[in-house]
């Protein structure tokens, strides 16, 4: 059962039609970017909790907790919420990789884009 904080919280965030809510995901460090992922009320709760960053794998339909398999850990040090309170901000102590692929994050990929001005 979520404590009255974390009730008080869950009550402000606006999950979408499929109950989740996008986080994205930020090392407390240095202020990379490490990734975007999903999280549903039980993700949410679990990760206020315990402090181990959960979230709702939309591929295999079920929380996972990251680094439950790699052992590439994310500790929350502070969660904010967006001005519409539909997008999550996760400040973590970020342990290994994020990215599943072994990159330090999941923004490895890049596209310039030239303007003409």
């Amino acid at each position: 059962m979520p404590t009255p904080e974390i009730q008080s919280f869950l009550a402000k965030i606006a999950f979408n039609s499929d109950g989740l809510v996008p986080v994205i995901v930020q090392r407390q460090s240095n202020g990379e970017v490490l990734m975007l992922a999903w999280m549903n009320r039980e993700a949410f709760t679990l990760t206020m909790q315990t402090g181990d960053m959960t979230y709702w794998s939309r591929s295999r339909q079920k929380l996972w907790r990251k680094g439950e398999t790699s052992g590439h850990t994310q500790k929350l040090k502070e969660i904010r919420l967006d001005c519409d309170g539909d997008t999550l901000l996760a400040e973590v102590e970020q342990v290994g990789a994020a990215c599943h692929t072994g990159a330090p994050n999941c923004f490895f990929q890049n596209f310039s884009v030239h303007t003409s001005s």
